[in-house]
């Protein structure tokens, strides 16, 4: 007969608090849309704004400008003004290792 008492200790004792792994599930479920990961990947190859990433993405601002809030909820996303100009990068370097890494795994030879 398997023993699996001790296993279920160890990981018992390391299973965070529900509220934190269910904010960890409304994070990955901002990675869920299609148009928040190309904004987040357009941001993950340089600082931009608004105008710039809706020109590269065929949107109009105003749905950008929608996405990037989620995203900023999120805290995927910085911002920086410049003038009148708002320019928009990825938060932290979390941010960018959890794109690299998410890239480097599906793109991986099986």
């Amino acid at each position: 007969m398997h023993n699996h008492e001790e296993a279920v200790k160890r990981v018992k004792a390391d299973i965070p608090d529900d509220e934190l792994l269910c904010d960890l599930g409304d994070l990955f479920k901002v990675f869920g849309d299609s148009t928040r990961i190309k904004i987040l990947y357009l941001l993950f190859e340089e600082e931009l704004c608004v105008c710039a990433i809706a020109d590269l993405l065929n949107m109009t601002q105003s749905a950008v400008s929608h996405q990037l809030k989620t995203l900023k909820d999120a805290k995927l996303v910085a911002n920086r003004r410049e003038g009148k100009t708002i320019y928009y990068s990825l938060a932290d370097d979390h941010v960018k290792t959890i794109i690299g890494m998410g890239f480097e795994h599906i793109t991986e030879n099986d």
